[in-house]
């Protein structure tokens, strides 16, 4: 049965089963918050530049995308996907949990677009767990992967990589994605705790032994151990569902972007510096955006935009009456929100009202 006919069935709705999955996901930090803690404001010495070109990762998604996408927008604005693996290699299988056997997969995905004149934003999280058509696609090296109907969305990557995962977004959104951002579980890590940690509150006890959270309710400073136990529980707040666990990513991508307004960079020549090595380790991004000067350029763009101009929310999705544990695209709701952001409009209120949430709404304030 395809996605399409399927989402007819969307009005039914319910507590979800305990999920299967135990492997969790880290956040991949809202686009503007990766990039925009490398500018280095004028200190970027022959030596350091070098260095922090050579962290950079870089993948070239142009070729492997080929001509057959959406057009580039002419309307001023800019979309960017962030997206992020669950690799266990290196010090990921520490932090991650579960075993290293080569494969990854992008648990988290933001679409962010930015309006014309860059002074706010819109994101849109794709959960993980949603039932899609995936597009033939072509990766990075050159290898084809056929289309297949019905399947996770987290599977686009791990089919095909970067390249894929684009490709399969594009298809949904009928957007171009102008730029890509990936970042891992350490990166994530050693961002937070390099801008002094994150300051949220939380209006009820989190407790979660496979994120290793234990959280009281009230006011915290999370460390980077913390922040990444926040943004992978997804047993100890809501309904247990991928959700539920967007809803909590969202509210602390609003805390991270306030610390980094915040954190006074400028001041301190080595925090400066620390904060530019640590993210330009951890991102992997598209070509376009893989050398320092390039990087800086598109923070210094966004470095207006803070968690006031930001309007965060989720793709329209029901619960899969025949799985609980996977969501459908809302087609005509998320249709709403595809067409506002092509036309660099608002997202209206009327296309989140009424789909699956997850439950966690304001248990994470910044």
């Amino acid at each position: 049965m395809s996605v399409e006919n399927r989402t007819e069935r969307r009005g039914t709705k319910g507590r979800r089963r305990k999920p299967r999955d135990k492997r969790h996901t880290g956040l991949k930090v809202a686009a503007w918050t990766a990039a925009g803690i490398v500018v280095l404001g004028g200190t970027g010495a022959g030596y350091l530049y070098f260095k922090l070109n050579g962290n950079l990762e870089s993948v070239d998604i142009e070729q492997a995308l080929g001509t057959d996408r959406p057009q580039k927008a002419d309307n001023g604005s800019e979309n960017i996907l962030v997206l992020g693996s669950d690799t266990r290699a290196g010090g990921n299988q520490k932090l991650g949990g579960g075993a290293d056997d080569g494969s990854a997969r992008s648990d988290t995905a933001m679409v962010v677009h930015v309006y014309e004149g860059r002074k706010k934003a819109s994101v849109v999280s794709i959960p993980r767990d949603t039932l899609i058509d995936r597009p033939e696609c072509t990766d990075t090296d050159g290898g084809t992967h056929p289309a297949a109907d019905g399947v996770m969305f987290n599977s686009a990557y791990s089919t095909g990589g970067a390249a894929c995962a684009v490709k399969t977004v594009e298809s949904i959104t009928d957007l171009r994605m102008d730029h890509y951002l990936e970042i891992d579980f350490a990166g994530f890590q050693k961002l937070v705790d390099d801008v002094g940690g994150v300051e949220v509150t939380t209006s009820e006890a989190i407790k979660d032994p496979d994120s290793h959270l234990d959280l009281p309710a009230g006011a915290h400073r999370l460390d980077g151990e913390q922040a990444l136990g926040l943004v992978r529980t997804r047993h100890g707040v809501g309904d247990g569902s991928d959700l539920g666990r967007i809803q909590l990513q969202q509210a602390f991508v609003r805390a991270l972007v306030r610390q980094v307004n915040e954190v006074g960079v400028l001041t301190s020549p080595k925090k400066l510096y620390d904060l530019a090595d640590s993210a330009t380790k951890a991102v992997t991004t598209d070509s376009d955006l893989g050398s320092v000067n390039a990087l800086v350029s598109f923070a210094n763009g966004m470095k207006g935009i803070g968690p006031g101009a930001m309007r965060m929310v989720t793709m329209p999705v029901q619960y899969d009456p025949a799985d609980l544990n996977r969501v459908l695209p809302d087609t005509d709701k998320a249709q709403l929100v595809w067409d506002a952001l092509k036309n660099d409009r608002p997202i209206p209120k009327s296309a989140t009202e009424g789909t699956a949430g997850g439950e966690a709404e304001d248990v994470v304030r910044s």
